[in-house]
């Protein structure tokens, strides 16, 4: 494809970017501690972490692991909000050579043990809160090192102890849980401090990070990303965001708003270490359901950059506490991991006066393939241009160009995208072709202009509050449930989150069993994440076909 996108780049902005500036993460952040070491690092609930603590931190939580006999290459699962325990993880595990699995607190036992499993984590950090969920599975899936962490177990000797309290106590977050072979993550620390942290070589080509990503047939699967390919994204998206960045005032350290989680990938590349790249600050916001406290939170600091999804800028606008926060310093809004609404876009451009720059990921892309420029002061609908040295085709069922002005499903091909997924060279080849394109699932048309537009997936995705659901794994747990013969799972429109999940169950013959709406829900809430339950649950005789068996989903998107 003829890349016409490349003359509508902002002036200053590359159009091919060196990949190989940094060998790796761990030389990436390293540049930052000694470039940034007295700045914050981020910002929890009031109390900063500077660059200089970070590396200090990390550089100790990486001789511990060392010692606890982990090596070069091992797997070790995150699971914590976003708190500043997750910065020294995550750059402690790549420091001393191991591989970080992002995993989601909100898990349930089920999903956990399967990530764990198929990830063959030797290790896991994980705060109380999920600890309960952890002991459940830690007899079917062994993790030989157990670091265990409250939510203020960074934020000081006053406030620190205040805040697991409330989380202990007050607001009854931690269920009671036994993990005996644990190890405190403070303890963990004083024992690293004194110890030598061995040198690991980590090239472009080791694995950073496994980012589980479903499956449309059943279990989710690890998306292999190596520090190239989270080092290419991280330079590709500053060059793409430094038009907007170079707007805040000198002297000025950037503040950037971290409510998307950080086990996504999104907050992850986007939001943490594309902040400590650049030197900036990220406000991290452990609970952004909470609008009115996250208000609060914004309405104490002078933000720069606000990367979010399209619920939560809306939630943001439709609260009355929302223009109580100065805006005015707010120089780049990015939206990302669902589609931008048009009402959203005009209401965040009338009340902050900064336009919301719409942008498409996935997860095996780093997650950044295209974004609009950031000097656009209106919504197009568009997903934007491709970032500078990613390359995007659109393509027929046979793999082959559709004509221009023809939706295809579009295809990426750049040093962003993943070596594969984690052991699933059968699931590889279905979406990566010998030459480097990954086919995304998404079916998309191009302008004479370059801008490329989503109109269609090909994937039965589910967009909720810019999380993926698969509903081959919602089925897959629905049809496990006694009483079930067999069920099929859709996306309906809703208001809130974009999309919602419909489960349409078919139950097997009255002499059995026939579960209840209310026995579906509890099955759901004791296999499934929040945002991967049914938010509609509809009973049916039979599932609608065609002749040759295939569930007709969208006859399914109606109520009978």
């Amino acid at each position: 494809m003829e890349k016409t996108w490349l003359k509508q780049y902002p002036a200053g902005v590359p159009v091919e970017l060196r990949a190989d500036v940094y060998p790796s993460l761990v030389a990436l952040l390293d540049d930052s501690y000694a470039q940034y070491r007295d700045r914050a690092a981020c910002r929890c609930m009031g109390r900063d972490l500077s660059y200089g603590q970070l590396d200090d931190l990390s550089r100790a939580l990486a001789a511990w692991l060392q010692g606890r006999g982990l090596v070069r290459g091992d797997r070790v699962a995150v699971m914590l909000p976003n708190v500043p325990q997750y910065l020294v993880a995550v750059a402690a595990i790549l420091r001393a050579g191991l591989v970080v699995v992002n995993v989601s607190p909100a898990h349930t036992p089920r999903e956990l043990e399967y990530q764990l499993r198929d990830a063959g984590a030797r290790a896991i950090v994980v705060i109380e809160e999920a600890a309960a969920t952890l002991q459940q599975v830690l007899d079917h899936v062994p993790v030989p090192h157990v670091l265990l962490t409250g939510a203020g177990d960074m934020l000081g000797p006053l406030k620190g102890p205040l805040v697991n309290h409330l989380a202990r106590r007050v607001r009854k977050r931690v269920p009671s849980f036994q993990l005996p072979g644990a190890t405190r993550l403070a303890a963990a620390l004083r024992r690293g401090r004194r110890m030598a942290l061995q040198p690991v070589t980590v090239g472009p080509d080791d694995i950073a990070l496994l980012q589980y990503t479903g499956g449309t047939t059943g279990p989710c699967k690890g998306a292999v990303l190596l520090h190239r390919n989270l080092v290419a994204n991280l330079l590709q998206s500053r060059a793409w965001y430094q038009p907007a960045l170079a707007r805040i005032p000198a002297g000025e350290q950037p503040m950037t708003v971290c409510a998307l989680p950080l086990h996504h990938i999104y907050g992850f590349n986007v939001v943490m270490l594309l902040g400590l790249h650049t030197g900036g600050c990220s406000l991290l916001i452990p609970n952004p359901q909470d609008t009115a406290a996250l208000l609060k939170t914004l309405a104490r600091e002078r933000v720069h950059s606000f990367p979010a999804v399209d619920t939560l800028f809306a939630n943001l606008l439709q609260h009355p506490d929302f223009d109580r926060v100065d805006w005015s310093h707010l120089r780049l809004s990015i939206g990302g991991g669902m589609a931008v609404q048009q009402t959203t876009a005009r209401g965040w451009l009338e009340r902050t006066g900064c336009p919301i720059c719409e942008g498409y990921g996935l997860s095996e892309t780093s997650p950044s393939v295209t974004c609009n420029p950031v000097d656009t002061s209106e919504w197009s609908g568009h997903i934007g241009l491709p970032l500078p040295g990613t390359e995007v085709a659109l393509l027929d069922d046979d793999g082959q160009p559709v004509p221009a002005g023809t939706p295809g499903e579009l295809a990426v091909r750049g040093p962003q995208v993943m070596a594969g997924y984690w052991q699933r060279p059968d699931e590889t080849a279905r979406v990566m072709t010998p030459d480097g394109w990954l086919r995304s699932g998404d079916i998309a048309v191009v302008d004479s202009r370059g801008n490329f537009r989503i109109v269609d997936r090909k994937k039965d995705l589910i967009f909720v509050s810019g999380f993926n659901v698969y509903p081959g794994e919602v089925e897959d747990v629905l049809t496990q449930m006694p009483g079930v013969q067999e069920c099929a799972v859709v996306g309906i429109p809703d208001a809130r989150a974009g999309e919602a999940v419909k489960a349409v169950v078919v139950r097997q013959a009255p002499s059995t069993a026939r579960p209840t709406e209310a026995d579906v829900r509890a099955w759901c809430e004791a296999n499934l994440t929040g945002y991967k339950r049914p938010k509609v649950v509809e009973f049916r005789t039979d599932l609608p076909k065609t002749p040759v068996g295939k569930v007709l989903r969208r006859a399914l998107r109606e109520p009978v």
